[in-house]
């Protein structure tokens, strides 16, 4: 996994956020940060095993593993192994949604739906991540 900066100290990192939050609880960080790099071209901030954080577009958001998030109520509901992003459209922008799309498939990631260019001025495909989370790769129609 590629990081642009040293383990940040958990303590200093958490009260140095602001804002709106994501944090996405996943079985294996590894594949998520694999699926956002290679998928829709997005930056690795910091990645180790249990712990991440992805960056585009100046937006971070953090990922968990499982094993990290040990005291979370959120485990007791994905930890059949149920799907784990049903509602949730994670949506990257300035993202080219074919070349996204095309690497999802040859990498045999589910595309839920294919490359089309929507009323609302984007072109966009719907990609389904390792832990089931949807992302949306788009660009403003030309």
């Amino acid at each position: 996994m590629s990081k642009t900066m040293p383990k940040p100290d958990a303590a200093a990192y958490g009260r140095a956020l602001t804002g709106m939050g994501i944090n996405l609880l996943v079985s294996q960080v590894a594949d998520t940060v694999g699926f956002a790099e290679t998928m829709l071209g997005l930056e690795t901030v910091y990645a180790d095993t249990d712990f991440a954080i992805l960056r585009h577009g100046g937006t971070e958001w953090m990922v968990h593993s499982d094993a990290s998030y040990h005291s979370n109520p959120l485990l007791g509901l994905t930890g059949d192994g149920a799907l784990r992003g049903v509602g949730v459209e994670l949506r990257v922008y300035g993202v080219d949604p074919d070349e996204a799309a095309a690497r999802a498939a040859a990498a045999g990631h589910p595309i839920l739906q294919a490359p089309a260019d929507k009323p609302h001025g984007l072109r966009e495909c719907y990609l389904i991540a390792p832990d089931g989370y949807v992302w949306v790769a788009s660009r403003a129609l030309r």
